[in-house]
């Protein structure tokens, strides 16, 4: 094993001096060309494509006129002990893994879409389908798009037609943007505050009404 490594560093090796005629700086320039002109590969393209989608359902979900509203249910409080599954709102906990995606906390969405998917939220399976896609794991991305079309009994499952008229609506909003709004600042720093107090590297806990309340404030704001 030794002096085959031996051998690929001696074959890696750079000349000391270019030879003679070389026109180093051409030559980098030309792999800089050859590069941008790369076509992406399949599975990167699906993950882009994935990951445009995501966020386009994700702005759609926090802009919604309850989406406050919904998350104050699953808010903490002092009045409130520990949230029962039975007392979980689950479109409370679809906005806040919605927030928590668009504000650069993947692991922390896909907890809370996955309490959502497990009380039969469809879109937070299709939020999980998506976020899978993204990471390229497409085994679990699978798992995830069959519960949203078949496992899910009590609701109706979306058609073939509807997904696609999603991807090309993501186009759309890809080229020509959205009313949707991003999160503000304030939001983001709220999340960051939920994210400074949490013990590990997963917002696990719930939102707290202050959260709620900038919430409240973005979606009267627009």
């Amino acid at each position: 094993m030794t002096a085959t490594i031996d051998t690929l560093l001696a074959d890696a090796r750079l000349p000391a001096t270019p030879r003679r005629g070389t026109d180093v700086a051409a030559g980098l320039r030309r792999l800089a060309a050859d590069a941008a002109r790369r076509t992406p590969t399949t599975d990167v393209t699906h993950a882009a494509q994935a990951g445009q989608r995501l966020s386009v359902v994700c702005r759609w979900v926090l802009n919604e006129p309850d989406a406050a509203a919904h998350v104050a249910k699953i808010a903490e409080g002092p009045d409130r002990g520990p949230m029962t599954e039975d007392e979980l709102d689950v479109d409370g906990a679809l906005v806040f893994a919605c927030l928590l995606h668009l504000t650069g906390h993947p692991e922390s969405a896909q907890f809370w879409w996955q309490l959502a998917a497990g009380a039969s939220s469809r879109a937070a399976a299709y939020c999980l389908h998506l976020h899978h896609l993204c990471l390229g794991e497409s085994r679990r991305a699978r798992h995830w798009f069959h519960q949203l079309t078949h496992s899910m009994a009590d609701t109706a499952p979306p058609d073939a037609a509807f997904l696609d008229g999603l991807e090309i609506f993501a186009r759309y909003v890809r080229v020509n943007g959205s009313r949707a709004h991003p999160p503000t600042g304030r939001l983001e720093n709220e999340v960051e505050r939920l994210a400074a107090r949490a013990h590990c590297s997963v917002i696990v806990a719930r939102p707290d009404r202050q959260l709620v309340a900038r919430l409240q404030e973005f979606t009267e704001g627009r």
